[in-house]
Protein backbone atom coordinates (compact mmCIF):
# COMPACT_ATOMS: atom_id res chain seq x y z
CA UNK A 1 0.00 0.00 0.00
CA UNK A 2 1.76 3.22 -1.10
CA UNK A 3 0.46 6.70 -0.94
CA UNK A 4 1.69 10.41 -2.83
CA UNK A 5 0.84 13.91 -1.32
CA UNK A 6 -0.17 15.30 -4.64
CA UNK A 7 -2.11 18.83 -4.22
CA UNK A 8 -2.32 18.34 -0.38
CA UNK A 9 -3.94 14.90 -0.38
CA UNK A 10 -2.46 12.00 -0.20
CA UNK A 11 -3.06 9.92 -3.03
CA UNK A 12 -3.02 6.27 -2.84
CA UNK A 13 -1.90 4.26 -6.07
CA UNK A 14 -0.28 1.02 -6.52
CA UNK A 15 1.54 -1.38 -9.46
CA UNK A 16 0.26 -4.59 -10.68
CA UNK A 17 2.91 -5.76 -13.21
CA UNK A 18 3.75 -9.43 -14.15
CA UNK A 19 5.80 -10.16 -11.38
CA UNK A 20 4.06 -8.53 -8.98
CA UNK A 21 6.60 -6.29 -7.39
CA UNK A 22 5.64 -2.76 -6.29
CA UNK A 23 7.29 -0.83 -8.89
CA UNK A 24 7.42 -0.58 -12.76
CA UNK A 25 9.42 -3.73 -14.99
CA UNK A 26 10.16 -1.44 -17.73
CA UNK A 27 7.17 -1.97 -19.87
CA UNK A 28 5.25 0.57 -21.74
CA UNK A 29 3.06 1.89 -18.68
CA UNK A 30 -0.94 1.84 -18.37
CA UNK A 31 -2.45 4.41 -16.02
CA UNK A 32 -6.39 3.33 -15.12
CA UNK A 33 -8.67 5.84 -13.72
CA UNK A 34 -11.90 5.01 -12.03
CA UNK A 35 -15.09 6.96 -12.21
CA UNK A 36 -17.56 8.27 -9.78
CA UNK A 37 -17.67 7.20 -5.95
CA UNK A 38 -15.77 4.33 -7.08
CA UNK A 39 -11.77 3.43 -6.78
CA UNK A 40 -9.06 1.88 -8.41
CA UNK A 41 -10.05 -1.54 -7.16
CA UNK A 42 -12.66 -2.46 -9.74
CA UNK A 43 -9.87 -1.85 -12.36
CA UNK A 44 -7.55 -4.75 -10.65
CA UNK A 45 -9.01 -8.12 -12.98
CA UNK A 46 -8.10 -5.65 -15.92
CA UNK A 47 -5.02 -4.52 -14.98
CA UNK A 48 -3.86 -8.16 -14.26
CA UNK A 49 -4.93 -9.37 -17.46
CA UNK A 50 -3.09 -6.54 -19.19
CA UNK A 51 0.05 -6.92 -17.00
CA UNK A 52 2.10 -9.58 -19.24
CA UNK A 53 2.17 -6.08 -21.76
CA UNK A 54 1.88 -3.12 -19.46
CA UNK A 55 3.08 -2.20 -16.01
CA UNK A 56 -0.21 -1.09 -14.35
CA UNK A 57 -0.47 1.82 -12.26
CA UNK A 58 -4.02 2.21 -10.16
CA UNK A 59 -4.85 4.96 -8.39
CA UNK A 60 -7.42 6.30 -6.49
CA UNK A 61 -8.47 9.92 -7.29
CA UNK A 62 -8.79 12.92 -4.26
CA UNK A 63 -11.34 12.58 -2.02
CA UNK A 64 -12.39 8.81 -3.26
CA UNK A 65 -11.32 4.77 -2.08
CA UNK A 66 -8.09 5.48 -0.04
CA UNK A 67 -7.47 8.95 -1.24
CA UNK A 68 -9.09 10.48 2.39
CA UNK A 69 -9.10 14.26 1.87
CA UNK A 70 -7.17 15.73 5.10
CA UNK A 71 -8.94 16.23 8.45
CA UNK A 72 -7.49 19.84 8.41
CA UNK A 73 -9.06 21.75 5.58
CA UNK A 74 -7.50 22.52 2.24
CA UNK A 75 -8.20 24.32 -0.56
CA UNK A 76 -9.44 21.78 -3.22
CA UNK A 77 -11.87 22.32 -6.09
CA UNK A 78 -13.83 19.23 -7.64
CA UNK A 79 -13.54 20.90 -11.38
CA UNK A 80 -12.91 17.77 -14.30
CA UNK A 81 -9.92 20.11 -14.99
CA UNK A 82 -8.31 19.76 -11.36
CA UNK A 83 -8.51 16.01 -10.96
CA UNK A 84 -6.40 16.56 -14.65
CA UNK A 85 -4.02 18.44 -13.22
CA UNK A 86 -3.77 15.68 -10.55
CA UNK A 87 -3.01 12.90 -12.72
CA UNK A 88 -0.57 14.96 -14.10
CA UNK A 89 1.63 15.95 -11.10
CA UNK A 90 1.43 12.24 -10.23
CA UNK A 91 3.02 10.90 -13.16
CA UNK A 92 5.29 13.69 -12.80
CA UNK A 93 6.30 12.51 -8.81
CA UNK A 94 6.50 8.86 -10.43
CA UNK A 95 9.07 9.77 -12.87
CA UNK A 96 6.32 8.69 -15.96
CA UNK A 97 7.09 11.21 -18.87
CA UNK A 98 4.69 9.02 -21.24
CA UNK A 99 1.68 6.43 -20.43
CA UNK A 100 -1.20 4.93 -22.00
CA UNK A 101 -4.45 5.93 -20.40
CA UNK A 102 -7.12 4.17 -20.01
CA UNK A 103 -10.50 5.58 -17.83
CA UNK A 104 -13.90 4.88 -17.17
CA UNK A 105 -17.26 7.03 -16.93
CA UNK A 106 -16.24 10.49 -15.38
CA UNK A 107 -12.88 9.31 -15.06
CA UNK A 108 -12.77 9.13 -19.03
CA UNK A 109 -14.49 12.64 -18.96
CA UNK A 110 -10.97 13.50 -16.75
CA UNK A 111 -8.98 11.58 -18.97
CA UNK A 112 -10.30 13.50 -21.78
CA UNK A 113 -9.40 17.00 -20.54
CA UNK A 114 -5.95 15.29 -19.56
CA UNK A 115 -5.52 14.03 -23.28
CA UNK A 116 -5.58 17.95 -24.16
CA UNK A 117 -4.13 18.91 -21.33
CA UNK A 118 -1.21 17.09 -21.85
CA UNK A 119 -1.64 15.39 -25.13
CA UNK A 120 2.63 14.56 -25.07
CA UNK A 121 2.26 12.75 -22.30
CA UNK A 122 0.25 10.28 -23.89
CA UNK A 123 0.76 6.96 -26.48
CA UNK A 124 -2.84 5.93 -26.17
CA UNK A 125 -6.05 6.12 -24.79
CA UNK A 126 -8.86 4.24 -24.21
CA UNK A 127 -12.21 5.72 -22.61
CA UNK A 128 -14.94 3.41 -21.46
CA UNK A 129 -18.47 4.54 -20.92
CA UNK A 130 -17.91 8.22 -21.98
CA UNK A 131 -19.94 10.56 -24.15
CA UNK A 132 -21.70 13.68 -24.90
CA UNK A 133 -25.04 14.51 -23.34
CA UNK A 134 -27.77 17.68 -24.21
CA UNK A 135 -28.09 20.14 -20.92
CA UNK A 136 -31.50 19.97 -19.99
CA UNK A 137 -31.99 22.37 -17.17
CA UNK A 138 -34.87 20.50 -15.18
CA UNK A 139 -33.63 16.88 -15.62
CA UNK A 140 -30.35 18.43 -14.33
CA UNK A 141 -31.56 19.73 -11.34
CA UNK A 142 -33.71 17.23 -10.45
CA UNK A 143 -30.11 14.81 -10.79
CA UNK A 144 -28.19 16.97 -8.32
CA UNK A 145 -31.18 17.14 -5.99
CA UNK A 146 -31.83 13.17 -6.04
CA UNK A 147 -27.85 12.56 -5.95
CA UNK A 148 -27.96 15.38 -3.49
CA UNK A 149 -30.43 12.73 -0.97
CA UNK A 150 -28.15 10.15 -2.34
CA UNK A 151 -25.34 11.30 -1.06
CA UNK A 152 -25.82 12.47 2.17
CA UNK A 153 -27.82 9.11 3.14
CA UNK A 154 -25.30 6.34 2.98
CA UNK A 155 -25.25 4.72 6.08
CA UNK A 156 -22.26 2.40 7.06
CA UNK A 157 -24.20 -0.33 8.36
CA UNK A 158 -26.42 -0.48 4.52
CA UNK A 159 -23.38 -2.57 3.69
CA UNK A 160 -24.79 -5.29 5.92
CA UNK A 161 -27.92 -5.97 4.50
CA UNK A 162 -27.91 -9.20 2.36
CA UNK A 163 -28.34 -8.48 -1.02
CA UNK A 164 -28.20 -4.67 -0.86
CA UNK A 165 -25.07 -4.92 -3.00
CA UNK A 166 -26.81 -6.64 -5.77
CA UNK A 167 -29.51 -3.64 -5.57
CA UNK A 168 -27.15 -1.11 -5.83
CA UNK A 169 -25.57 -2.41 -9.04
CA UNK A 170 -28.61 -3.35 -10.44
CA UNK A 171 -28.78 -0.19 -12.53
CA UNK A 172 -25.26 0.02 -13.70
CA UNK A 173 -25.59 -3.78 -15.28
CA UNK A 174 -26.88 -5.76 -17.79
CA UNK A 175 -25.02 -9.30 -16.46
CA UNK A 176 -24.74 -9.74 -12.56
CA UNK A 177 -21.65 -9.59 -11.28
CA UNK A 178 -19.85 -11.81 -8.25
CA UNK A 179 -21.23 -10.70 -4.52
CA UNK A 180 -17.89 -9.63 -3.44
CA UNK A 181 -17.30 -7.60 -6.29
CA UNK A 182 -20.66 -5.71 -6.44
CA UNK A 183 -20.04 -5.33 -2.76
CA UNK A 184 -16.84 -3.65 -3.03
CA UNK A 185 -18.71 -1.31 -5.29
CA UNK A 186 -21.31 -0.13 -2.50
CA UNK A 187 -18.24 0.03 0.05
CA UNK A 188 -16.50 2.32 -2.28
CA UNK A 189 -19.68 4.49 -2.76
CA UNK A 190 -20.08 4.51 1.60
CA UNK A 191 -16.75 5.54 2.05
CA UNK A 192 -16.07 8.44 -1.03
CA UNK A 193 -15.89 11.73 0.78
CA UNK A 194 -18.82 13.81 0.54
CA UNK A 195 -17.86 17.10 -0.83
CA UNK A 196 -16.14 14.94 -3.38
CA UNK A 197 -18.91 13.47 -4.54
CA UNK A 198 -21.31 16.19 -4.20
CA UNK A 199 -18.35 18.52 -6.34
CA UNK A 200 -17.93 15.80 -8.52
CA UNK A 201 -21.14 15.08 -9.69
CA UNK A 202 -22.15 18.55 -10.06
CA UNK A 203 -19.26 19.07 -12.08
CA UNK A 204 -19.33 16.74 -14.27
CA UNK A 205 -23.35 16.75 -15.07
CA UNK A 206 -23.78 20.35 -15.69
CA UNK A 207 -24.84 23.08 -18.50
CA UNK A 208 -20.71 23.67 -18.45
CA UNK A 209 -19.95 20.21 -19.47
CA UNK A 210 -22.47 19.95 -21.71
CA UNK A 211 -21.38 22.81 -23.39
CA UNK A 212 -17.47 22.36 -23.07
CA UNK A 213 -17.34 18.59 -23.85
CA UNK A 214 -17.91 18.16 -27.53
CA UNK A 215 -14.80 20.75 -28.25
CA UNK A 216 -12.74 18.52 -25.97
CA UNK A 217 -13.39 15.70 -28.43
CA UNK A 218 -13.47 17.46 -31.42
CA UNK A 219 -9.66 18.68 -30.18
CA UNK A 220 -8.26 15.09 -29.22
CA UNK A 221 -5.11 14.25 -30.92
CA UNK A 222 -3.88 11.06 -28.86
CA UNK A 223 -5.31 8.24 -30.78
CA UNK A 224 -7.76 7.30 -28.47
CA UNK A 225 -10.24 4.23 -28.38
CA UNK A 226 -14.16 4.61 -26.81
CA UNK A 227 -15.43 1.62 -25.82
CA UNK A 228 -19.33 1.27 -25.20
CA UNK A 229 -21.30 -1.33 -23.20
CA UNK A 230 -24.19 -1.94 -25.73
CA UNK A 231 -27.22 -1.58 -22.84
CA UNK A 232 -25.58 1.10 -20.61
CA UNK A 233 -28.33 3.29 -19.57
CA UNK A 234 -26.00 5.66 -17.27
CA UNK A 235 -23.90 6.68 -20.52
CA UNK A 236 -25.97 5.21 -23.26
CA UNK A 237 -23.55 4.25 -26.12
CA UNK A 238 -25.37 6.65 -29.03
CA UNK A 239 -23.31 9.33 -26.80
CA UNK A 240 -20.47 7.79 -27.12
CA UNK A 241 -20.91 7.16 -30.53
CA UNK A 242 -21.45 11.31 -31.20
CA UNK A 243 -18.44 11.90 -29.14
CA UNK A 244 -16.33 9.52 -31.48
CA UNK A 245 -17.78 11.27 -34.40
CA UNK A 246 -15.99 14.03 -33.68
CA UNK A 247 -12.82 13.03 -33.96
CA UNK A 248 -11.12 11.34 -36.29
CA UNK A 249 -8.31 10.42 -33.56
CA UNK A 250 -11.72 8.30 -32.13
CA UNK A 251 -12.70 4.68 -32.70
CA UNK A 252 -15.86 3.54 -31.19
CA UNK A 253 -16.83 -0.17 -29.90
CA UNK A 254 -19.79 -1.40 -28.63
CA UNK A 255 -19.39 -4.71 -26.30
CA UNK A 256 -22.55 -6.37 -26.82
CA UNK A 257 -25.06 -7.74 -23.75
CA UNK A 258 -23.53 -5.17 -21.63
CA UNK A 259 -23.92 -2.10 -20.05
CA UNK A 260 -21.67 0.44 -17.54
CA UNK A 261 -19.02 -2.10 -16.65
CA UNK A 262 -18.04 -3.64 -19.60
CA UNK A 263 -14.85 -4.79 -18.65
CA UNK A 264 -16.44 -7.00 -16.09
CA UNK A 265 -19.37 -7.72 -17.97
CA UNK A 266 -17.40 -9.30 -20.75
CA UNK A 267 -13.52 -8.97 -19.59
CA UNK A 268 -12.46 -11.33 -22.65
CA UNK A 269 -14.42 -9.19 -25.54
CA UNK A 270 -13.08 -5.98 -23.73
CA UNK A 271 -9.47 -7.22 -22.75
CA UNK A 272 -9.54 -8.25 -27.07
CA UNK A 273 -11.00 -4.71 -28.43
CA UNK A 274 -8.24 -3.04 -26.48
CA UNK A 275 -5.05 -5.58 -27.73
CA UNK A 276 -6.76 -4.72 -31.30
CA UNK A 277 -6.02 -1.17 -30.65
CA UNK A 278 -3.01 -1.49 -28.81
CA UNK A 279 -1.32 -4.45 -30.99
CA UNK A 280 2.80 -2.23 -30.91
CA UNK A 281 2.15 -1.78 -27.36
CA UNK A 282 3.88 -4.48 -25.76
Amino acid sequence: MAFISINGVEHYYEWITADNGDRPTGKPVMVFLHGWAGSARYWESTARALSGEFDCLLYDMRGFGRSRLPKEPIESSYELKTYARDLARLLTALNLNRVFVNAHSTGASIATLFLNLYPEKVEKAILTCSGIFEYDEKAFAAFHKFGGYVVKFRPPWLASIPLVDRLFMARFLYRSLPSDVSLAFLQDFLMADRQAAMGTMVTAVSKKAAEEMPGEFSRLSVPTLLVAGEFDRIIPAIMGQQAAALSEQVEFVIIPKTAHFPMLEDAATYLQRIRDFLPAAA
